[in-house]
């Protein structure tokens, strides 16, 4: 494997101290994006783990404080197995690697990874990974949606666990041998299933359960008791609420159900944001070392107590409960520390979680993630600290700058330093919209609630003659032009358009135009300061250009693309006064994607009309492209591989378009190509998704794209666009699909 680089959060320095030569060092806010399988350390609880759905994994070592992002090439995000802390030997972690099905170990606490030998035989992603701790050596249970299966030597040899069905929820050890035959408990989603001393055999266990799916399962045993714990879904029977909450405190012979009325019980939501009609128990979690103490989440019948989504903590096996959790501001109870959202809206987001976990070796650490959401308890419930953020020096309420800490999981599309104050940077977002900084870059205020459309920020134009005053290109679908998008996966969600701000990006209002995702906005700066002349590409409608500042926009539309295909993405206005805009793949019911409309397109007119300059290139989904400054006739574009068609890499065009040369093919998705704009023959080279593992997604040319080199150090994969800053010869800033910004060397290591 190649070498990890240090990667060092702004937030983790110390006072005065400056990040290492050749460091990458994440930028902006922290969180904002799909989290999930959280694991705590059973040695020391201020170790934990968590994934995100865009393929970063990351490790903390003080309790969430601050976050290290894995390398790529040791370790990607599983979202849908949680990692498992060996229970004996510290240091030791089994985790599985991206979506690939494949376990890697660490044995430096997460630092470097090596895949577990033998032939891995469980179809898909692993689902659970757990390991006995009572036995020496290492028994390591691994579960797939075809079932359970365990090793006893490293993964060379497997068996498959005979008798239960059902995915896997959760296992634990029978201390007591109150099951009957001593071994394993295991809860699958058809139920509890006793296992014998080899982990090999398992037959169903008690009465009492209902015949409905499980939805979790806990088990806590030690050398005085034995609890555990399932939740199933809730349902009406007769008027009556059913399912919920179920408990054993005799090895599973027999459960009892604990839905009593400190428990949501209702039968009716109160609220339109009520997660449903009946409450939802999705999480149940105990320890060995404490097990009649357990948590579990509702999902809630109302969005504010006492109804509302919550953790409920019991310290007597289910007889009684309390709620610990009251996460919104406007609640009198509210025990979460504030992050960027609260502040921002006065409210929180409250979603179900995507992953909770408690600490093994402490019951009062418990922590939860969601899509925008991190938090944790130290102290049973009693009070919560959200760590998927922390504040910066200064600032109060709205305007309270946050520091980064190295959880950065979310889609950043462009980056820049304001023209007029250079020390005003900033970030153009995915899913929380858009972020400004006062410190050049260094802290983070979110502006997210000022914008008119919160998802998307995709672009920002300056006035060159106006300080403060900036357009933005807004959107409610994010991921343009990404494979989300383009697949189908993700809607296409025609909300969206240009704002103004004249107070540098605090507050915004909307310009009058079709509402339509808009991916980029320009301004033309040698039109009059009293009268800007603005370019605004709207997905599926077209290019629009307004010849007064924004007040009124007529479609330009001659010559552009084709009537089933206007997904027009990226503008640019070269220096000559030529008009540039991509249009991107489209695809059709059969799953192909048509050539109708796709390519760049040129206007010298203003846009009154347009050619398409991708003629004789023929691909079908090309994301990107860079006109190369003072030569108008030189470009590059960027495009992916669809459908078996190896039509993916970099192409460059010399001629204004009549021919064009593929220059390279690193990965199947290029994304970008950019000129730093003072080091002549320097091409930096992005790709995105399907990167691999051995190069990365960002490369450098120092000799006009005929060889190439990887940034190898930079611990995320998948990167959308270069940035430069004024004055910094030395450094470049590079924004991701998933993974927030990063700021680095300008050129690779070694």
């Amino acid at each position: 494997m190649i070498g990890i680089g240090l990667v060092v959060g702004l937030s983790m320095l110390g006072a005065g101290q400056a990040a290492p030569a050749g460091a990458w060092q994440p930028v902006g806010l922290c969180g904002g994006g799909g989290m999930f399988s959280l694991a705590v350390s059973p040695h020391d609880a201020n170790v934990m783990m968590l994934s995100c759905d865009m393929s970063g994994a990351y490790v903390s070592r003080d309790g969430g404080r601050n976050w290290r992002m894995i390398h790529h090439a040791q370790l990607r995000g599983c979202t849908s197995c949680s990692p498992a802390f060996h229970p004996r030997v510290r240091g030791r972690i089994y985790a599985a690697h991206g979506w690939s099905g494949e376990v890697r170990v660490s044995d430096d606490g997460g630092v470097t990874w090596r895949p577990l030998g033998g032939r891995l035989p469980w179809r898909g992603r692993p689902v659970l990974m757990w390991i006995d701790p009572a036995r020496e050596g290492t028994r390591l249970f691994v579960g797939g949606d075809d079932g359970l299966y365990v090793t006893d030597d490293e993964g060379a040899q497997w068996a498959r666990g005979d008798g239960p069905t059902g995915r896997p929820l959760g296992m634990g050890i029978d201390c007591r041998g109150e099951g009957g035959a001593g071994g394993y408990f295991l809860g699958t989603t058809d139920g509890v299933f006793l296992g014998g001393g080899d982990g090999r055999k398992f037959q169903p266990l008690g009465k009492g359960l209902p015949g409905e799916k499980l939805v979790s399962f806990a088990a806590g045993s030690n050398a005085a008791r034995t609890c555990l714990y399932a939740t199933v879904p809730c349902g009406l029977a007769e008027g009556k609420l059913t399912g919920g909450v179920y408990a054993s405190t005799d090895g599973g012979r027999a459960w009892r159900r604990c839905m009593n009325p400190e428990l949501n019980v209702q039968t009716k939501r109160s609220s339109q944001w009520a997660n449903g009609d009946l409450p939802g128990y999705g999480y149940v979690f105990t320890t060995d070392r404490r097990p009649e103490r357990a948590y579990v989440f509702e999902a809630g019948t109302s969005y504010f107590p006492p109804n509302h989504r919550t953790v409920y903590r019991t310290d007597d096996a289910g007889a009684s409960w309390r709620a610990t959790l009251f996460s919104d501001p406007r609640f009198q109870e509210y025990n979460v520390t504030d992050d960027w959202l609260t502040l921002g809206l006065g409210q929180r987001w409250q979603s179900v979680p995507l992953s909770m976990c408690i600490a093994p070796g402490d019951p009062n650490v418990v922590a939860s993630v969601d899509g925008m959401f991190a938090a944790r308890t130290d102290d049973g419930g009693g009070t919560w600290r959200a760590f998927h953020t922390g504040p910066a020096a200064g600032g109060q309420g709205k305007q309270t700058a946050w520091a980064n800490n190295g959880l950065v999981v979310t889609t950043t599309w462009n980056y820049y330093a304001d023209p007029h104050e250079p020390r005003r940077h900033y970030l153009c977002y995915t899913d929380i919209g858009f972020a400004r900084s006062l410190d050049a870059g260094r802290s983070w205020i979110w502006a997210g609630g000022a914008i008119p459309w919160r998802n998307t920020t995709y672009e920002l134009a300056f006035d060159p003659d106006v300080p403060g005053r900036v357009w933005g290109a807004f959107s409610n679908t994010h991921d343009i032009p990404n494979w989300n998008v383009i697949s189908g996966r993700h809607r296409v969600i025609m909300s969206g358009g240009v704002a103004r701000s004249d107070d540098f990006g605090q507050t915004w209002r909307k310009v009058e135009l079709p509402e339509a995702p808009c991916l980029s906005v320009v301004l033309d700066p040698a039109s009059p300061k009293g009268a800007r002349r603005l370019y605004a590409s709207l997905f599926e409608k077209g290019v629009y250009r307004s010849d007064d500042g924004g007040a009124t926009w007529q479609l330009k539309a001659r010559g552009l693309g084709h009537p089933s295909n206007l997904r027009c993405c990226k503008l640019h206005l070269h220096d000559d006064g030529t008009l540039f805009v991509l249009i991107t793949a489209r695809r059709l019911p059969d799953g192909d994607c048509t050539a109708e409309g796709v390519g760049l397109y040129r206007s010298a007119d203003r846009g009154e009309s347009w050619e398409k300059i991708t003629r004789t290139l023929g691909v079908r989904w090309p994301k990107d492209y860079t006109v190369k400054p003072g030569d108008g006739r030189t470009i590059l574009l960027s495009a992916a591989n669809l459908r078996g068609r190896a039509e993916g890499g970099l192409y460059r065009t010399t001629d204004g378009g009549a021919t064009w040369t593929r220059l390279v093919q690193k990965g199947p998705e290029h994304f970008g190509a950019f000129y730093h704009p003072r080091r002549a023959g320097w091409i930096y080279m992005t790709l995105t998704e399907g990167v691999p593992t051995t190069s990365g997604g960002l490369w450098l040319s120092k000799d006009d794209g005929a060889t190439w080199r990887p940034f190898d150090k930079l611990p995320f994969s998948n990167i959308q666009r270069v940035h430069f800053l004024p004055g910094d010869d030395g450094h470049i800033t590079v924004t991701t699909f998933g993974g927030s910004a990063y700021r680095g060397p300008a050129e690779p290591a070694g």
